[in-house]
Parts: structure tokens; C-alpha cells; sequence
């Protein structure tokens, strides 16, 4: 049996609830697996369609790692365990166990300064397993140059299931809401600053210039959701801009195959930072190219030139030049039609293969 630690798992929303559920499941397919998640409320409907066992762990935060810990503790000791696989270093920080121990990194968790006291703690974790699996080689690079021991990681990017088909009334939907406007811009993500709607907002007045009927789809919430909408007003391009929140996934999905291009030019802010941007490869499933930023791991999802474009996110003139660009003579079409192909590596079926080999 291979045990797997979560702190984030569904039905929570997000980027590594996803992960970790795709893993959880592929990995199920060959082996025993037992995974011990964070509680969250409606869970029980959730955890009764799945095909393993799903142990959820509550109370106070502050003192549920501590319950948690002790209850892995236990069920290691009083069962075979062959593997234990964790989300995060603070999923394995009060295992103690010999049994071989697998840790993801996905960047910011690790990104402390040298020498700091989580520094110390997250190497002590992350020097003391079988293999640490970093999301892209950036992530790889950060965790070297954090004192990870280099031998010890491998790069798996994260897996994505194959594009659903879309509901046909859902794209007629969003078909008519954007009418006669074109060319269309897209970002799915949280609005917190990392992910850098201000510089494409900002690049946006200069666009619509050229373009008169130039839209820009923003899809989430966040922290910088307000001044990112006064930046809009200020900037007399509520004409050009759409928000959309708590939406349907079909509808999401819609949006973004009846927009052009795919454009989060994300940038490190403080700690934070993308280690990979998984959005890419959802957009260029469904056949759209994407501009991200040389900060973070885009790079192992957008092939510049080809699947999209890589800029710096923190230079306006890069911004607006590589938006302009690739919406001259419509090259979001060849793009889009190569980053279609070029993220079939991504889907789970191919993924899962380097966890096994890792496993056995």
C-alpha cells in the first residue's frame, strides 16, 4: 500500500486540489493507496465515488497537523506501507517513518531564504526523502539553488485530463454574449498580484488603439480583484474588459475557446511565484496559445514562438509588444493549432508512467 499526504484535495477548488486528485486516482489503477486529507465541509459525497480510501482529518488548523501526524504515525505502524507521497514538506515534517518517502515541490513553499529558520526546516524534510518531484525545471533550479540536494530531484510536470467536450447551448451562450468583439483575451486565475492582469490592462489601452473592438476576459476572484477593477475604470476601458466569478466549469471552458489568447505574464511577487501555470495547458488544450512570463515555469508549458509567447511580465513595452504580436495576422491560429499537440504529453495516461517508474 502507498500512502498519500494532502493538505489540499477536493471538492476544495484549485490547482493542487486537482493535482493531487488526478495523482490519488491514476495511481490507484495500479497500486493500493490510502490518502489522508485535510477536512473540508461536504466532503462525504465527494469521497464515496472514489475508488480508494479517503481519510479526512479536522479540527483547529493550528493543531490538526499534529492529529494528523500521529494518525499516519499509527496506520504505518500497524500496516504494510511500501511508499508515503506528499503534496508539500509540511505534509512529511511529523512522519516518522524509514518507509521510502516521495515529496512534490511546486516552488513558492520552498522559496525562504537561505539559511532561515524554514530554510533549515524545509531541507531537513526534502534532503531526507527518496525523490523530491519538481513540477518544471524552474522549480528544479530554485530548490538547488535553496540547498536541495540536486541528485535527489526529478522533474515530473503536472497532469491534466483530456479536454471535455463542450456543450454546444454553453458556447452558443458565450458566443452571443461577445457578439463583435475581437480580438478576445483571456486569464483564468486567481486576481492577486503574481499573476499580473495590471501590465495586460495597461498594455489594453494602447491595444485598443489598433483594435477598436478588443476584449479582455478575466475569470476568478482574489485579493486584487477591486484594484484591478478601478484600474479598468481609471484607464476608461470598461468597454474592453469582462469579469466573470463563480462560474460554471462548462462556461469557463466556453470562454476560453471562444477567445483568441491565453495571456498571464506572471511575475515573482515577494515569495510567491509560478512554478509551472497548469492554466497554459488547459487553454492549449482547446487549441489557444498563451503569453507567460519568463518568471516562474512557464517554460515547460509554452514553447516561445511556437505554443505561445514567454515575456518579461515586469516590462509594459514587453507586455504590449508580445500581445501585439501575436495578434498580427491572426499567428494565434498556427500557435494554438501547435500548442493543441504539443500538450498531449500533459494528460495523465503519459504522466502517471514517470510516478510509476519512480514507485517501483
Amino acid at each position: 500500500m502507498h500512502l498519500i499526504l494532502t493538505r489540499s484535495f477536493p471538492p476544495e477548488l484549485g490547482g493542487m486540489q486537482s493535482l493531487m486528485w488526478g495523482l490519488s486516482r491514476e495511481l490507484s489503477k495500479n497500486f493500493m493507496i490510502k490518502v489522508f486529507a485535510d477536512y473540508i465541509a461536504h466532503h462525504k459525497e465527494f469521497d464515496d465515488q472514489a475508488s480508494f480510501s479517503i481519510e479526512r482529518v479536522g479540527g483547529i488548523k493550528l493543531l490538526r497537523k499534529y492529529r494528523k501526524a500521529q494518525l499516519i504515525n499509527e496506520f504505518i505502524n500497524n500496516n504494510k506501507i511500501e511508499g508515503i507521497i506528499a503534496d508539500h514538506w509540511k505534509s512529511l515534517e511529523l512522519i516518522k517513518s524509514s518507509k521510502k518517502k516521495f515529496c512534490l515541490i511546486h516552488s513558492k513553499e520552498i522559496n525562504h531564504p537561505k539559511g532561515s529558520n524554514l530554510n533549515k526546516r524545509v531541507l531537513n524534510v526534502l534532503n531526507n526523502v527518496e525523490n523530491v518531484v519538481a513540477n518544471s525545471q524552474f522549480t528544479k533550479n530554485l530548490a538547488v539553488s535553496c540547498g536541495v540536494n540536486e541528485n535527489k530531484i526529478i522533474i515530473i510536470n503536472p497532469g491534466v485530463d483530456p479536454a471535455k467536450k463542450l456543450d454546444k447551448k454553453t458556447v452558443d451562450k458565450v458566443e452571443s454574449l461577445l457578439k463583435v468583439k475581437t480580438p478576445r483575451l483571456i486569464t483564468v486565475s486567481r486576481f492577486d498580484k503574481r499573476k499580473n492582469h495590471e501590465k495586460v490592462i495597461m498594455a489594453l489601452r494602447n491595444l485598443k488603439q489598433i483594435y477598436p473592438d478588443i476584449v479582455y476576459i478575466c475569470v476568478g476572484y482574489g485579493e486584487e480583484e477591486e484594484n484591478i477593477k478601478n484600474l479598468v475604470t481609471e484607464l476608461d476601458l470598461e468597454g474592453q474588459v469582462m469579469f466573470f466569478k463563480d462560474i460554471t466549469n462548462d462556461l469557463k471552458n466556453a470562454l476560453i475557446t471562444k477567445s483568441n489568447v491565453f495571456v498571464m505574464p506572471s511575475i515573482i511577487h515577494k515569495k510567491s511565484v509560478e512554478g509551472f501555470g497548469i492554466a497554459y495547458v488547459e487553454a492549449a488544450q482547446y487549441g489557444i496559445p498563451s503569453i507567460g512570463g519568463i518568471d516562474g515555469g512557464a517554460e515547460d508549458a509554452i514553447v516561445h514562438e511556437k505554443t505561445g509567447l514567454i515575456c518579461d511580465g515586469n516590462n509594459l513595452d514587453r507586455v504590449y509588444s508580445s500581445i501585439n504580436s501575436i495578434l498580427e495576422n491572426k499567428k494565434y491560429l498556427d500557435y494554438g493549432k501547435n500548442a493543441k499537440e504539443f500538450v498531449t504529453k500533459f494528460q495523465w495516461s503519459k504522466i502517471i508512467k514517470e510516478y510509476k517508474k519512480i514507485l517501483n
